[in-house]
């Protein structure tokens, strides 16, 4: 307390307090339909440490992300070092002086990237030099702990590794203005108390240096020097922790907060009394696991865990994010079978299709589960029925659980619009509806509101004590696993020991439950120390260690350049962009062999060649003259006969099946009315399902039966038929007519359009998804050297996929090349250029991996064959259709394609269409990075 005390006077009379880092003045801010910040008065004081407090969902990321730069301003004004943050130059000039650390474990970090290429990538980012980049990179992985694991990728480190990789990528341009956005949660309490160590050896470093905090943690926010307390986008007060437990007349910060909310929040609050738990001797064992294990391919989720709960205990699951809690819980449901070790549900093995134990037991999930189109009564009344509950007392029992958790009034409301504190209780309704004897709580708290919390507990202890129910719930708040009769400490998939928390601390010696975990988990790691060991963090050559801190618009910033565009900066995304292709299977085999595939499939599957047609002859007059017609088609190339037909029935039949595309009726006293003199008609039945190929057909039978009759002329009656004059036609280019050579350099540009495209899209909206597009926001780098950046390496295997198209064309296709292979590969890598260009215009406007496919799919395969010339000229189009085909840049490399493939053409006689693609380049970029967001929202 003296220390903490201490920092606080400290903080209360420095001079650094009268210059607020950041300002903000009627700010508002709507998100969706929900009001995340109302009308914001707030100077945060520089060179401190202030925290932003409340339970998730209060406004506390919205907040920051204004104060970083990450999101659009909607009213109001956010000034931030000196400037207003509305001002896109301000924001340029800005960057390099702030670092942001978004919420989530290693949400700016790159999985398949290792810990020294992230930090290579950040450094970059920031205009170092290489020089400078390993003289932070060491600097910053000594201090942390993190050198011996340089080349680990940061998907394979530990929640606690992660978060210091994201303030390591954070810190490596020497920030002015640092914002950590609960960097961590899902942390266990010795990677916590380390994180915050190493931030005071910075700051002692960087006295200059202001570091702005969201925590939903309140004995973490007692170390900070100034506080922002908030609810439902409003500031509830300001201070630092001991003013505000003494403005509140409260014991602890979290009492202070819980006073500082509005009368209508706290009226039904009452402290949480757990009272103590009466067991005997024959109390009924409702979990047991012996040898428990969980393994994934070679990675050992959860490693021969034991443990024993008995009937109506509250039993606690302690542990960081990935040391195996939730796995556990689920090996315990039977939702996934254990790998090794059993483990019993009262008395009887869990067995997934043992529905009657599974009956017996509730679970809820850490994540919302449940249904958001259905009302409250609605997903209570269907989990009712899962479970088997009689029908005739499912609306007692609705009503039942809706008076015991507090859901009358939201009966008929949907979930997604209810607070997070009756979401939840919702969702402990919901497990609780069948009345199980054993409830399985996967942090069933995590970013709710101390009153909120606190009422939920209330609800698990009545059911503990006073229904018997077995409570098996994982937590990270330290203040919750005090209320459990037991806990169980987990690190790495293993437990570390399990006894009541009063226990545990007087096994350890320590002071309260957090030092005793804390005291397990370095035995468990083998560390002997509070943190690794301290090296110094040199201080910006501007700033000195130990100088008063100055203003903070007087500082400089950092060396990273914002004018202009930056080659390192592009050349940074360029290479972390083929580095993650290199690592990911999936995504390179597409890369490089989807074009191959899709040729091969469309080059043999889809033919324009009406050859081989199978026909059957009916023939009702059998004579010498009704076979010789029959063997004139049989000897075609063009057909393949089959067994003759019989009648009407069988000629139906055939052809409904498919096995015939043709029938021939020669009708009775065909060959007697033929030497009479008479026209007997002939039967040609044709399959008319594609109206093409049936004109085909009609056309060869009619030539077959015209070159009948003149044979027939000639040797029977030896009359030689002489016309007036003839027409001699030559196919020029493609003389045998054959599909594949017009075929093949139609589809390559459809290919070199689409897959490209696609690559190129996925890329930028799978950053979107996971996160990593705030790195786009909060550094210098521009929208043009971000796209152009991520457009390379799809330009480079766009060019190897055509050599290989084209070698594919040349040696399986045997479809030469007759003109000049220069010109065409100049053309292609314009085209492609182009390709790459509308993935990106389409990852612009599109938020999901799927909605990128779906885009980029139908705005290139449509376009190309319908209107680019891949199946009818595009002269021949009308209309909206012409316009797309003269504009499309497809059309003009097709027209590039067949001329130098089939034609011998060289760019000499297709200037037109490459100044047409060409022009289509700068337009596409150039829409690319105008609609390119550099905010969100």
């Amino acid at each position: 307390m003296a220390g903490r005390t201490q920092r606080e006077s400290s903080a209360v009379s420095t001079p650094a307090f009268q210059e607020p880092v950041a300002r903000l003045s009627g700010v508002s801010l709507v998100l969706g339909k929900t009001q995340a910040l109302d009308g914001i008065n707030l100077s945060i004081p520089a060179g401190c440490m202030v925290g932003l407090i409340g339970p998730d969902g209060v406004g506390k990321s919205s907040l920051l992300s204004l104060l970083a730069g990450a999101r659009r301003l909607q009213l109001g004004q956010v000034d931030v070092l000196g400037g207003n943050m509305s001002d896109s130059r301000h924001r340029d000039r800005t960057c390099p002086r702030i670092a942001y650390m978004p919420q989530g474990l290693g949400k700016n970090l790159y999985p398949t990237l290792s810990v020294e290429e992230n930090l290579q990538f950040f450094g970059r980012l920031f205009g170092h030099d290489a020089a400078t980049r390993r003289r932070r990179i060491d600097e910053l992985t000594l201090s942390t702990g993190l050198s011996p694991f340089l080349s680990r990728p940061a998907g394979k480190l530990s929640g606690g590794m992660k978060q210091k990789l994201g303030l390591c990528c954070a810190l490596i341009h020497d920030p002015d203005l640092l914002i950590l956005d609960e960097p961590t949660t899902g942390v266990d309490p010795l990677s916590r108390a380390q994180f915050w160590d190493l931030i005071e050896r910075i700051r002692s470093e960087r006295p200059g240096m202001s570091v702005i905090v969201a925590t939903a943690y309140m004995e973490e926010a007692d170390r900070f020097e100034w506080l922002v307390a908030m609810d439902d986008g409003k500031i509830l007060a300001t201070g630092t922790p001991r003013e505000l437990r003494e403005r509140f007349n409260a014991p602890s910060l979290e009492a202070a907060f819980i006073a500082m909310l509005p009368e209508s929040k706290r009226r039904n609050h009452r402290i949480v009394v757990v009272p103590p738990l009466q067991t005997t001797e024959t109390d009924e064992i409702a979990i047991e696991a012996k040898g428990l294990t969980m393994r994934f391919g070679d990675f050992v989720a959860v490693d021969h865990v034991d443990f024993r709960i008995r009937r109506g205990e509250i039993f606690g699951f302690l542990g960081s994010n990935g040391c195996g809690k939730s796995t556990t819980m689920k090996m315990l449901t039977g939702l996934i079978p254990a790998s090794e070790g059993k483990a019993w549900l009262f008395g009887h093995e869990v067995d997934s299709n043992d529905l009657a134990t599974r009956r017996r037991v509730g679970y809820m999930s850490q994540a919302f589960s449940l249904y958001s189109e259905l009302t409250v009564r609605q997903n209570l009344v269907l989990h009712a029925r899962l479970f088997q509950v009689p029908e005739s007392t499912i609306a007692a029992r609705v009503s039942e659980m809706a008076q015991r958790f507090d859901l009358q009034q939201v009966l008929d409301d949907l979930p997604e619009g209810l607070p997070l504190g009756v979401r939840q209780r919702l969702s402990l309704a919901v497990a609780m509806v069948h009345r199980p004897e054993l409830l399985i709580l996967d942090e069933p708290t995590s970013g709710v509101d101390p009153i909120a919390r606190d009422m939920f507990w209330q609800l698990m202890i009545d059911l503990a004590r006073d229904d018997h129910v077995t409570i098996f719930i994982s937590t990270h708040f330290m203040n919750e696993a005090e209320r459990c009769d037991r806990i169980s400490l987990m690190h790495a998939g293993r437990v570390l020991i399990s006894a009541s928390p009063s226990d545990l601390v007087r096994q350890r010696g320590a002071a309260t439950l957090e030092q005793a975990f804390i005291s397990y988990l370095k035995e468990a790691v083998g560390e002997q120390s509070n943190a690794p060991a301290a090296a110094q963090i040199s201080a910006t050559p501007s700033q000195p260690s130990g100088q008063q801190p100055p203003s903070p618009a007087a500082v400089s910033p950092s060396d990273s350049r914002t004018g202009g565009f930056h080659f390192g900066r592009a050349y940074s995304y360029a290479l972390r962009e083929t580095l993650e292709l290199r690592r990911d299977p999936v995504r390179a085999t597409l890369a490089l062999l989807g074009t191959a595939i899709l040729l091969f499939i469309i080059g043999y599957g889809i033919s324009l060649d009406v050859e081989n047609l199978s026909y059957a002859v009916l023939d009702r007059d059998q004579t010498s003259l009704s076979q010789s017609y029959a063997l004139n088609l049989s000897g075609s190339r063009y057909f393949i006969e089959k067994a003759p037909l019989s009648d009407y029935a069988e000629l139906d039949r055939r052809m409904r099946d498919g096995e015939l595309s043709l029938a021939i009726e020669i009708p009775s006293g065909f060959g007697r009315d033929l030497e009479r003199g008479a026209t007997p008609q002939i039967g040609a039945w044709i399959d008319g399902a594609m109206p093409m190929r049936a004109e085909t057909v009609r056309g060869y039978v009619q030539a077959m039966h015209q070159m009948w009759l003149v044979d027939m002329a000639t040797r029977r009656l030896g009359m030689y038929p002489v016309a007036a004059s003839s027409v001699e036609t030559r196919y020029r280019y493609n003389p045998d007519v054959k599909s594949l050579p017009a075929m093949v350099p139609a589809v390559i540009p459809m290919l070199l359009m689409m897959i490209p495209a696609m690559l190129t899209a996925l890329s930028v909206v799978r950053e979107k998804e996971l996160g990593s597009i705030i790195n786009l926001y909060v550094t210098p780098i521009t929208r043009a050297e971000f796209l152009l950046g991520k457009q390379v390496p799809y330009v480079l295997l766009g060019m190897l996929n055509f050599l290989f198209l084209v070698l594919l064309a040349v040696t399986i296709f045997n479809v030469p090349i007759k003109g000049d292979f220069v010109s065409l590969a100049l053309t292609a890598f314009v085209f492609i250029i182009c390709s790459t260009g509308f993935g990106l215009l389409a990852s612009t406007f599109t938020n999901s991996q799927i909605a990128a496919v779906f885009v980029t799919m139908i705005g290139t395969i449509i376009p190309c064959v319908q209107f680019a010339g891949l199946l009818n000229p595009v002269s021949s189009l009308e209309g909206v259709g012409a316009w797309i085909g003269k504009l499309y840049p497809a059309s003009h490399f097709l027209t590039i394609s067949r001329g130098i493939f089939n034609k011998a053409l060289d760019l000499s006689g297709l200037m037109p269409s490459f100044w047409s693609l060409l022009a289509a380049v700068p337009v596409i970029l150039g829409a690319s990075i105008l609609l390119l967001r550099k905010q969100e929202g």
